[in-house]
Formats: structure tokens, C-alpha cells, sequence
């Protein structure tokens, strides 16, 4: 499976943007797929997940809960990230990136994931 994430750029505090990541390779209409981003001179973090288990639950960073929302296509074999009401500690790069498993407890863990994109920078200003 090879990840293409797109859709960063600069925006305003306050603004919004959203993220596409598109799958080829292989379908993953049964993988978990995920956002992780990277800010500045920090470690990688978990952002959002969206399971097959119950037709695709979503968990959220608190950070990021009630601002952006999770959302997949599995018919066009991609995984979107919108983003809303943005901050500066928004600004970072943003991964999109796939387990093969349907569900896992431990969706926030990097280290599940198989598959990774490139990654999109998103600055926020203030």
C-alpha cells in the first residue's frame, strides 16, 4: 500500500483546512487508518483514527476533539482530515497512515501502523 497525503498550507488562526490521503497498492476498506503529526522539534503524535469496527468509529486526539473530524471513502480508497477552528500548536507535519488490522485498542500507537504517506506541513499563524 503506498500513501499520498495532501491538502496542507498556511492558514490564519481560526481557519480551516482539510487533508486527503489517497491509497494504491491495495484496497483498505478493512484497515484502520490514521492522522499522526509531527510539530516542530517534537515527537510524533496521534491525531485521529477511523476503524471498521461498527462501520468505522473515530477517536480523537483530545487536543483535536470537537475541531477536526475523521472521515474515509473506501470505494475511492482514501482517508480525509478536516480541519477546523486551527491554532498556531496545530502547525505541524501530518501523516496519513494505515494498519492492516479492522480495529485495535491501541489506535493511538504509531507503531501499529504498517503504512505511512509522506506527510503535509500545515502552518497555522497567529
Amino acid at each position: 500500500v503506498q500513501l499520498q497525503a495532501s491538502g496542507g498550507g498556511s492558514v490564519q488562526t481560526g481557519g480551516s483546512l482539510r487533508l486527503s490521503c489517497a491509497g494504491s497498492g491495495r484496497t483498505f476498506g478493512s484497515y484502520t487508518l490514521g492522522w499522526f503529526r509531527q510539530p516542530p522539534g517534537k515527537e510524533r503524535e496521534f491525531v485521529a483514527a477511523i476503524t471498521m469496527l461498527s462501520g468505522g468509529s473515530t477517536y480523537y486526539a483530545d487536543s483535536v476533539k470537537g475541531r477536526f473530524t475523521i472521515s474515509r471513502d473506501n470505494a475511492e480508497n482514501a482517508v480525509y482530515l478536516q480541519m477546523n477552528s486551527l491554532k498556531p500548536e496545530d502547525t505541524a507535519v501530518y501523516y496519513c497512515a494505515a494498519a492492516e488490522q479492522y480495529y485495535f485498542r491501541t489506535y493511538y500507537d504509531s507503531r501499529r501502523y504498517k503504512y505511512w504517506g509522506q506527510g503535509t506541513l500545515v502552518t497555522v499563524s497567529s
